[in-house]
């Protein structure tokens, strides 16, 4: 397999295909969808909105039982909306500037001489490596498999990833996903507060908003109360699919390491969008936006895409979230300004067929509109950008 593996694969699709046709007024088309996506080959899927909790397929592929609607998963990038908060709150304190140089809180941990501000690691902007050198991470299906137990302290991700690789660009001219941008910022509320980001997300956050599902596990491998396994096919045919559930993903803590469920994802928007994690004025800087590519655009942690540009909505429909992707656990978990939210669960991420990998994507478009079919494929293309 070619070193290339993960960076090919974990570019995820956001995109509307056909699906067979059923009896709509009997059957909710969200359902319909995640039954879809798991006849296209996905072990299960799990969808939560405000009026409707929906699985299909099964929990685990070597016995009966369907997935828990109410149980817990691996939201991967949906936890940069987690961080991004946190260091809002922090700027709202005083405590941190978004628009001074990082070097003023973290002396000696970037590099490069070029000054990178709060901001643009919030937004995406600072030029830092996306993630680490094949040699420093998995470089193929079976090291995903082998390399569970691995375990990264807070600055270990971030120097293994800058001091081998130059910036993307000069910082503040373009756009570039980072997971090394977001584990800096996990240190730097790390330092800002002298806690560790798993206790100041509990006092901050899922505390006082009791969202008992929600933690950062950092070391601890094991998924409590799962909704469903996670899997991947890593080896070649005949061998199946490999379980992934069990894993150690300290190398994301600020990037990807959140277990949350679709309940607890759905009340922290419904929070943070109804002003009570974030004063008005830093909420409106978090919703202002770069263009990221197609019908993307990025805030401060935020993603805004409008599903009409994406191909998916007849009419114009802005969505705010993060998508998330993890071996094992796809994530979609989206808003929209009327109060409408919905956080699904896909068990095959990386190595989901292309079938799959688009019809996982319809049980969030079908909380907000009745999708459209594309009249050229590549015309309903966004990418989200992916751990």
């Amino acid at each position: 397999m070619r070193r290339s593996f993960v960076a090919i694969v974990c570019a995820a699709l956001l995109s509307v295909t056909a699906f067979p046709a059923v009896a709509a007024e009997k059957t909710d088309p969200r359902q319909t969808a995640m039954d879809a996506a798991v006849a296209a080959g996905l072990p299960a899927m799990v969808a939560v909105a405000d009026d409707f909790r929906g699985v299909s397929g099964v929990a685990k592929i070597d016995r009966p039982g369907k997935p828990d609607a109410s149980g817990r998963w691996r939201v991967a990038s949906v936890s940069k909306v987690f961080v991004a908060t946190l260091v809002l709150q922090l700027v709202a304190e005083d405590r941190v500037g978004l628009d001074e140089p990082v070097r003023r809180y973290l002396p000696g941990v970037l590099p490069y001489p070029e000054p990178i501000t709060v901001r643009q690691l919030l937004q995406h902007t600072s030029g830092l490596p996306r993630d680490l050198l094949p040699e420093d991470t998995w470089a193929s299906g079976p090291e995903i498999d082998t390399e569970r137990f691995v375990h990264f302290g807070s600055e270990d991700q971030i120097r293994l990833s800058v001091t081998k690789q130059p910036l993307q660009f000069k910082p503040g001219t373009s756009w570039a996903y980072s997971n090394t941008g977001y584990n800096v910022l996990g240190l730097l509320v790390e330092k800002t507060t002298r806690k560790p980001l798993e206790r100041v997300l509990a006092e901050r956050i899922t505390g006082p908003l009791h969202l008992r599902d929600t933690s950062l596990p950092r070391d601890f491998p094991f998924l409590i109360g799962p909704a469903a396994h996670g899997y991947e096919q890593l080896y070649d045919a005949p061998r199946g699919l490999t379980d992934v559930t069990t894993y150690n993903y300290s190398r994301y803590f600020g990037a990807g390491g959140v277990v949350s469920s679709g309940k607890d994802l759905n009340r922290f928007f419904d929070a943070l969008f109804g002003g009570r994690l974030l004063p008005a004025d830093l909420l409106k800087q978090m919703k202002t936006t770069v263009p990221a590519g197609g019908a993307l655009e990025y805030g401060l942690g935020l993603m805004k895409l409008n599903l009409k540009t994406a191909g998916a909505c007849a009419e114009d429909h802005v969505v705010w979230g993060h998508g998330g992707d993890l071996p094992g656990f796809n994530t979609l978990s989206f808003h929209d300004e009327s109060g409408k939210s919905i956080s699904t669960l896909a068990t095959v991420d990386l190595t989901a067929s292309p079938d799959a990998a688009l019809k996982r994507q319809l049980p969030m478009v079908n909380e907000f509109c009745a999708p459209v079919v594309p009249s050229a494929r590549a015309a309903a293309q966004a990418p989200v950008p992916s751990l």
